[in-house]
Parts: structure tokens; C-alpha cells; sequence
């Protein structure tokens, strides 16, 4: 792949008061909005969205989820069959997965009611002028 994706580790800190998550590597400089999105079971599917500039930075708050990216040769007739990168979120690991723009992703709950938040570098009008939707079928076999 040509941009490199990369993942943010957060740290955990738990005494008798309770547990605190924290992300102190995450600079959110160019974060201008976010929202959650939450799957009622592991069926769903949301591929493909892509984006030439914008950045996204994905966390999973509840559960697991299965994110697939891939870089699109042409944002208007892209090949099929094209090389995919496949990322394991969970709440557990406690990481947040950046992914610069260029790409397309699609992702999944791997756990009902799985929750993922997630972070934009673009406003919705600005993100409306750099979305590219794609068949979820052309990269990725979402049932296997």
C-alpha cells in the first residue's frame, strides 16, 4: 500500500475509584467532528466509503469490529480484485486505527451491538464533496 495506516495505542490506568482509558499519543489537531455508530448484530455491513483527502481515525467504545481497507487505482471504475488491508478493533486493545486519506473502508461488528466512534478530519459539507461509494462486494468477501 502507498499511505501507511497506522495505529494509536492508548494506555489504561485502574485503582479502587474505577478504570481510566486514555489516548495521550492521539493529537486531534485535525479533528473537526465525530460520531458513533453501532451495530445490532453481526450481519451488517458497511462498504464501501472512500475518501481521497479526508482522514478518519476509528475506535471501537463497545465490543469488536472487523475494518477492511483498500486503496482505489480509480476513484470512478475501480478494479476489482484489488489488495485489502484487514484491521481487528476491540475494545480490549484499547487502540485507535488512523487512516490517512486515499482509502476506502468497510467494516462489520465481529460482537452484537458492537459500538465504533469515529473520528473526521473533514465537516459533513466537506466531506460530501470527497465521498466514493462502492458495491460491497468488489474487494471483500464479508461472509467469510
Amino acid at each position: 500500500m502507498i499511505k501507511a495506516t497506522t495505529i494509536i495505542q492508548g494506555g489504561k490506568h485502574e485503582d479502587a475509584r474505577g478504570r481510566l482509558t486514555f489516548f495521550n499519543g492521539f493529537d486531534m489537531g485535525a479533528v473537526k467532528r465525530f460520531y458513533v455508530i453501532e451495530h445490532p448484530d453481526t450481519e451488517a455491513v458497511r462498504a464501501w466509503q472512500g475518501h481521497q483527502r479526508e482522514q478518519k481515525w476509528f475506535y471501537v467504545i463497545e465490543g469488536a469490529f472487523k475494518l477492511v481497507l483498500v486503496q482505489p487505482n480509480n476513484w470512478i471504475d475501480p478494479s476489482d480484485g484489488l489488495q485489502t488491508e484487514e484491521f481487528t478493533l476491540q475494545t480490549e486493545r484499547n487502540e485507535i486505527l488512523h487512516v490517512p486519506g486515499g482509502f476506502a473502508n468497510g467494516f462489520k461488528a465481529l460482537i452484537p451491538k458492537s459500538r465504533i466512534m469515529v473520528f473526521s478530519s473533514f465537516t459533513v459539507e466537506e466531506s460530501a464533496k470527497d465521498n466514493f461509494r462502492f458495491d460491497a462486494g468488489i474487494w471483500y468477501d464479508w461472509k467469510g
